[in-house]
């Protein structure tokens, strides 16, 4: 039988267990990113195993997160992430030179390698063959020391591409059909694998955006082929020298398969406040906006920003509406600069942004009072923007073009632009010297670490008790995201560091007590609905929990990567066995899990006692016995310090 793409990097890198769908394998990791938001916990969790040196064959530390700096805090954790990276033997990305995915496309990405992050958008380089994945900062803190990375060996969905795009339909309209189809749970416990003679009609930035928004899917990852086109873009890289051709086998077996005629789609939106609530724009109508935002990770290559720049070419922005561009690079900005469509942008009226995530991730451009922003980004989770009844609205960078002129949105297809000559360059400009290489190995011992007052201890952790006796301090809803769990934004990213003051903001949007609730009990059980935790790979949103003393999550399924950094932090993650059991369970009521640690120990059912209504349900503790490891011990830092005892 054959091997699918994901199969085939699979097999080279497993290090532990064995490709058999229900178990946990153990991955050697050929490269990682973290980006600031992430990183600075991420690297204390690295110093904390004591590892001299990566054992990578490339780490890189991109900043590109908080780049506002209105305090010392971010200046101070970007510092220190400078001087980690010095001494540790890691990449270093300086503010300015762009967001990390878009950098490590262009710069580091390879066909056939293995590639985790500590942003859960790591999946972009699936565009150029890679098998990328988001992770918790542990994790990738672990893989950096040489450890292998865990996952449960997922199931493979093919996504079968047919016909061409038409002018102004976009790679985003293909993603957005894509969740369409799947829903943002559709592809957990997949990787998800893009073929079909569609495929030979993209580039490798519209495969990247593709994979990019892979991740709203749930998935495990996203991933093309690398072929010609793949070459052609390294080639353009001046790195024809990283290229492997890959592609399935013609007899591979898919675990599920559906089909996206590219030909017949049109521009899509995705409506607030979800990545899969998408509908036609033609079907949504001309509804006023007052702000269109041009960026991201998932839409600020040199082609998206070039179509932009055709689109808005001697006209003028809408009086009406607030219209920001940022491109994903310096190597995007400055041949934008070098060919006049900068120019064209910026006589337009567009604001031009940094070169970062910016108001992507809420830290800037929030919207007026009850505005409508289309934004050509990966989430419109309610409130992300920074204002809370905001309506985002999420499309192609054609879509927010047009919407741009009119100041409604409008299909971008009644549009009297010719894209059809906007092209990749044969060549990129290549200038890596905002790109810090590492101290060589015999200088490291001179290089200090520069810490700031802001950067607070880790949480402290311990074995897990033989019962747990808490209240259901909280009692949420399906889809939480890691936003309801630990908000982002220019007030709170500056403080990713410092988990007693990040505490003050947990689950905040979800009840305005929780913080002042778990310092008061001291101890607490959340339970949660379908898809608990899902977007970010953030590990505050389990970190922070567990500083105000979180000892479960009770749901009736989780995300992926939050359940792992659930794991790690040491916070055991339980399942309902029958669903309607959630809906017994008020906040409040006094529950106990008795024999906890025994359950988890020998992989039994657990036994959750509800004693305010004299009531006893059944859970599934659904963890590998590696991860039942890490539970007993506290979390993955005791169990590495144990395991290198």
């Amino acid at each position: 039988m054959g091997m699918t793409i994901a199969e085939k990097i699979l097999a080279a890198h497993i290090v532990d267990g064995e490709m058999k769908q229900g178990t946990d394998i153990g991955l050697k990791i050929d490269q990682t990113l973290t980006q600031d938001a992430t990183g600075t916990m991420a690297y204390l969790e690295f110093e904390a195993m004591g590892v001299d040196r990566v054992k990578t064959e490339r780490s890189v530390a991109y900043i590109d997160h908080n780049t506002l700096q209105t305090g010392f805090e971010n200046a101070d954790d970007h510092r220190f992430i400078q001087s980690i990276c010095k001494k540790h033997g890691i990449y270093y990305s300086h503010p300015g030179n762009g967001i990390c995915h878009q950098i490590h496309l262009e710069r580091f990405s390879k066909p056939g390698k293995t590639l985790i992050g500590s942003d859960s958008h790591t999946p972009t380089c699936g565009g150029m063959g890679m098998l990328a994945m988001g992770a918790g900062g542990m994790d990738v803190a672990v893989a950096m020391g040489g450890g292998a990375y865990y996952i449960p060996m997922p199931k493979m969905l093919r996504v079968n591409l047919v016909g061409k795009l038409r002018p102004f339909v976009s790679a985003k309209d293909v993603i957005l059909e894509v969740l369409r189809q799947l829903s943002v749970k559709g592809g957990v416990g997949y990787i998800v694998e893009y073929a079909g003679e569609g495929v030979k009609t993209l580039s490798v930035p519209e495969r990247a955006t593709i994979t990019n928004m892979g991740a709203e899917l749930g998935a495990s990852t996203s991933i093309f082929p690398a072929d010609e086109i793949t070459r052609q873009f390294l080639i353009a890289q001046g790195r024809e020298e990283d290229f492997t051709p890959l592609a399935s086998d013609p007899d591979a077996v898919y675990d599920k398969e559906i089909t996206v005629d590219l030909s017949s789609l049109e521009p899509l939106a995705a409506m607030p406040h979800s990545p899969d609530n998408v509908k036609k724009v033609s079907e949504i109508g001309p509804m006023k906006v007052d702000q269109v935002l041009i960026g991201s990770c998932t839409n600020s290559s040199l082609l998206d920003m070039l179509k932009v720049a055709e689109i808005l070419d001697g006209k003028t922005v809408h009086p009406d509406v607030s219209v920001g561009i940022a491109p994903g690079s310096k190597q995007v900005l400055y041949m934008l600069s070098q060919c006049g469509a900068l120019a064209k942008l910026i006589a337009a009226g567009a604001r031009i942004l940094e070169c970062a995530c910016g108001p992507c991730i809420g830290m800037g451009q929030a919207p007026n009072s009850a505005g409508i922003s289309l934004r050509t980004f990966n989430r419109n989770f309610e409130g992300r923007s920074g204002t809370a009844d905001a309506g985002v609205f999420l499309v192609s960078p054609e879509t927010a073009a047009a919407a741009a002129l009119t100041g409604v949105l409008t299909d971008p297809m009644t549009l009297d632009t010719d894209l059809s000559g906007i092209t990749l360059p044969e060549k990129f400009v290549i200038n890596d010297n905002s790109i810090d290489a590492p101290a060589p190995v015999e200088e490291a011992d001179k290089v200090e670490i520069l810490r700031g007052p802001n950067i607070k201890p880790f949480p402290k952790t311990e074995p897990l008790n033989d019962t747990i006796a808490a209240k259901a301090i909280l009692k949420v809803g399906d889809n939480i995201t890691t936003d309801h769990i630990m908000p982002a934004g220019a007030k709170i990213l500056p403080f990713r560091s410092n988990i007693p003051y990040l505490a003050n903001f947990c689950f905040t949007r979800c009840d305005e007590q929780f913080p002042e609730n778990c310092k008061k009990e001291g101890k607490g059980i959340i339970i949660g609905g379908e898809n608990y935790g899902q977007g970010s790979s953030r590990e505050h949103a389990a970190l922070v929990p567990l500083y105000l003393g979180i000892k479960a999550v009770v749901a009736k399924s989780f995300a992926r990567i939050h359940v792992a950094n659930l794991v790690n932090a040491g916070i055991v993650p339980l399942t309902f066995k029958n669903i309607a059991d959630y809906d017994k369970i008020d906040q409040f009521d006094e529950l106990e899990l008795p024999d906890i640690r025994a359950a988890i120990e020998n992989g039994t059912e657990v036994k959750l006692v509800n004693k305010t209504k004299n009531e006893e349900y059944t859970l599934n503790s659904a963890v590998s016995e590696r991860s039942a490891d890490i539970l007993l011990c506290g979390g993955l830092l005791s169990y590495t310090r144990e395991s290198n005892k």
